[in-house]
């Protein structure tokens, strides 16, 4: 399923206080690869934002207001993440700000437009238990730069957030690593026949090698506070 990761921007916490959408920001993904193919809009809210936002995102009332108000993107959004696995870090604050504005333009709830929405933060939450899973702690955890990221952008976060979900989810590769060039098409593995796999060449690793993957073990113990399966099976 192609993928849409977004992030928005607001004049405040609430859209049942009357609070809009400042800043829209998408890219698509497409078999985990960022295609380029992005949407990004700065949107008249036709209001101020509360300071804290203002803070936060920097989009003055008076530079906003020479952009379009949200009713003239709407489609093009709509358009955008159709069918789409739509994946947003804590998604039920974007989807809220997303329904009010889409139903002010009398469209359906966004989700009737996405094949599905993912929420990043939770799935952080369910790999990293008990752990702060901020945007900003997730570059960090990932070795991803943020160091751009003076204030939040929609188009920016989305960018980073992109990075992020490619990063926390790329053990699904192993998934498909032995399928072939055409395996999505026709739906075939590749798998070396015994005769071949006997003819295989065997390759010991060098004390480097086990200074490194020892290292590597250490580092999943110390963030998953208990020992890894690999020491469980092959114990020293």
């Amino acid at each position: 399923m192609r993928q849409v990761i977004l992030d928005t921007e607001t004049t405040g916490l609430d859209p049942n206080e009357g609070h809009r959408i400042v800043e829209f920001g998408a890219v698509e993904v497409n078999k985990r690869r960022l295609t380029g193919n992005n949407l990004h809009h700065y949107v008249n809210p036709g209001r101020d934002s509360d300071p804290e936002a203002l803070a936060v995102h920097g989009l003055s009332t008076e530079f906003l207001s020479e952009y379009p108000p949200f009713e003239d993107i709407a489609q093009e959004i709509v358009e955008f993440v159709q069918g789409a696995e739509v994946i947003i870090h804590n998604a039920p604050f974007d989807v809220r700000f997303l329904d009010a504005e889409l139903q002010r333009c009398g469209y359906q709830p966004f989700e009737h437009y996405c094949g599905k929405i993912t929420d990043s933060l939770a799935y952080a939450r369910e790999i990293h238990p008990g752990r702060r899973n901020s945007l900003d702690v997730l570059c960090e955890r990932y070795g991803i730069s943020n160091e751009h990221r003076v204030l939040h952008g929609a188009l920016l976060d989305a960018e980073l957030l992109a990075d992020v979900w490619l990063a926390m989810t790329r053990g699904q590769e192993s998934l498909i690593m032995g399928f072939s060039n055409d395996a999505e098409e026709v739906g075939e593995i590749q798998v070396a026949s015994k005769g071949d796999a006997q003819s295989l060449p065997v390759i010991r690793p060098d004390a480097q090698a086990i200074e490194a993957h020892e290292q590597y073990l250490q580092g999943l113990e110390k963030e998953a506070g208990q020992p890894p399966l690999w020491r469980k099976l092959f114990p020293h």
